[in-house]
């Protein structure tokens, strides 16, 4: 399902169907202590409905007959009655709060499972701005939803219905009387609850929108200040800020719409029912006691009725959250195992790419790209930015299809083969190396998290790393930081290289993983490489060509298209566009000829 289709069927759904999504996914599991819970707020219901029968017999019995002898049995059923009700309220409280959490719980584990396995496309068109909103307010606002507003819909809706049987059990005419103004009700809290979801809606994704915003400022606070450019971040987000509270006014003002409505209907019938019911005490054609009895009954009817008025407001406005995370949950990856796809075993890690043509979107950028890749050697990739060179090394490991033509590794096609066995069987190291704040030694068993101690510690010294290492204040214990912010360019490079040692797959892919050293980091990662690449099938991208004159093989890229190959030797002499290539990376820059 795409994009566009999840928005147009979420659009058209309605409260109950969202509703009942949310149940039949989420709450069904749970069902046996939403019973119990149920049965719990149906105890508070009815005790509720006995404190106000006990309003009868205290008129009657004390105030006007002056019964001493129903003195205390009245005062016991007081306090059982309310006893009962403590006991019900806590296991309702408990029971359902339980439900609550386990459902949001769940919700959130089924989110961050779809969204780690989604394709890499669908990072590059969602912001993390808004993947952290989905996981922060989003969730609040279905955490709310779930653990508050729902279960307070069951508990009044428990307790008005109660309130209304026992009310008609008392006076039906007098009840009548009292809900006339119930249909009159029902469609401005309608309509406000549509409207309600509406505002919500525009207020989450402007949410969403700022904290893009947070995100990319924070990650980008050294550029912002070497670019003097604060002020325009703020005004940016100033505006977002004036345009948030603006519509959290509005929503606030809808919200609030239900309660003048509800008070002024509420008060109309109760000066009804006293007129009438009042009349019907001095004509003495009814009892104070039933008569008190019924109003104690009516007031506190009106109440939950007040709260679920409210709460439908509150509930469109958390029901745009459900939305957008079920949009979200039903998000498909594009990249998926086709059916009784097979485990995939490299036997030599020889690479095919066969008339291979690939487009992002209606922009084509391989064309009909033909290249062999012998197992355990060496091909580099190189031509000018843009060429294409980093979306042939993303089609190996299948981060994108390709549109045409297919890719083999030992005769095997890699769209037949599971995503999981074919990236097991790849390494990549780039020049964006990706560490997480966790210890040097978890950064390098990252992917082979059962390795042993030797292992990693052979790992960092082929990968010339164990010796700055053990310098660290903890050694392998030493936290690295946010995206390894504690160490330098070449440590966190090398400390990704025994990560790809730690893994041993047979085929290596190497972006740029060089570009951004020094030339005494460099040497150093350059050793570092030598191990990891040997005898393992190489791909290796890189702008400085003297990263690539070893490579068995070079592969010229221009335009999407491979317009020579061979050893250096050959292309410096033979191809003007590598020779070209060479020149301006090899040759002395004009001042420095002087």
């Amino acid at each position: 399902m795409t994009r566009k289709s999840a928005l147009k069927l979420f659009q058209d759904q309605n409260t109950h169907k969202l509703v009942k999504r949310l149940v039949d996914e989420f709450a069904r599991p749970y069902v046996r202590i939403m019973i119990g819970g149920f049965i719990c707020m149906g105890l508070v219901a009815l005790m509720s409905v006995a404190s106000a029968k006990l309003i009868e017999p205290i008129i009657n019995d004390i105030f006007v007959a002056r019964r001493s002898d129903m003195l205390m049995p009245i005062t016991a059923a007081i306090f059982l009655v309310f006893f009962i009700k403590g006991l019900a309220t806590y296991g309702e409280s408990v029971s359902l709060a339980y439900v609550g959490q386990r459902i949001i719980a769940d919700i959130q584990k089924k989110m961050f499972a779809h969204v780690i396995t989604c394709d890499l496309a669908f990072f590059h068109h969602t912001s993390t701005g808004e993947l952290v909103s989905r996981f922060t307010n989003d969730i609040n606002k279905l955490n709310s939803a779930v653990t508050g507003t729902l279960i307070n819909i069951g508990k009044d809706g428990f307790m008005l219905s109660a309130f209304v049987v026992f009310m008609f059990y008392q006076d039906w005419f007098l009840a009548s009387i009292s809900f006339f103004v119930l249909p009159v009700a029902i469609l401005p809290v309608v309509r406000i609850g549509k409207r309600m979801r509406k505002v919500s809606t525009h207020i989450q994704e402007r949410t969403a929108i700022f904290t893009s915003l947070l995100t990319q400022a924070f990650q980008g606070i050294r550029l912002i200040k070497s670019y003097c450019m604060e002020g325009y971040q703020i005004q940016e987000a100033n505006k977002t800020i004036e345009d948030i509270f603006k519509r959290s006014l509005k929503a606030s003002r809808v919200r609030s719409a239900s309660h003048p409505v509800m008070e002024f209907l509420g008060g109309v019938a109760i000066a009804v029912v006293v007129v009438y019911g009042g009349s019907q005490v001095i004509a003495g054609k009814q009892n104070p006691g039933a008569f008190f009895s019924f109003i104690t009954a009516l007031l506190m009817t009106y109440e939950p009725l007040k709260r679920l008025a409210n709460l439908n407001a509150n509930l469109q406005d958390q029901l745009a959250a459900v939305m957008r995370v079920f949009r979200f949950l039903d998000l498909k990856p594009e990249i998926e195992d086709v059916p009784h796809a097979k485990t995939l075993k490299v036997q030599k890690g020889t690479i095919s790419f066969e008339n291979i043509s690939f487009s992002y979107g209606h922009e084509e950028v391989l064309t009909r790209i033909n290249l062999h890749i012998p197992a355990g050697k060496t091909i580099a990739l190189v031509g000018a930015s843009g060429s294409g060179k980093s979306t042939i090394l993303n089609l190996i490991p299948r981060f994108y299809d390709v549109c045409q033509g297919s890719i083999t590794i030992d005769g095997t096609d890699i769209r037949q083969v599971t995503l999981h066995s074919l990236r097991d069987n790849i390494a990549l190291v780039s020049q964006d190396v990706i560490l997480f704040n966790e210890s040097v030694r978890t950064n390098i068993a990252f992917g082979n998290p059962q390795a042993l101690e030797e292992d990693i510690l052979k790992a960092a010294q082929s990968a010339a790393a164990h010796e700055f290492i053990v310098d660290l204040p903890q050694s392998y214990d030493t936290l690295v930081g946010e995206q390894g912010v504690r160490l330098s360019g070449g440590q966190r490079q090398r400390i990704a290289i025994a990560r790809a040692l730690l893994k041993n797959a047979p085929i290596i892919l190497l972006d740029e993983p060089t570009s951004a050293l020094d030339s005494a980091s460099e040497q150093k990662v350059q050793l570092a490489l030598k191990t990891l690449m040997n005898n393992r099938t190489t791909v290796i991208i890189a702008h400085r060509l003297a990263t690539v004159m070893d490579a068995d093989i070079i592969f010229v890229i221009d335009r999407g298209q491979v317009v020579a190959s061979g050893r250096h030797v050959e292309l410096i002499q033979t191809h003007s566009r590598y020779a070209q290539l060479c020149r301006a990376q090899l040759s002395p820059s004009p001042s420095k000829a002087h």
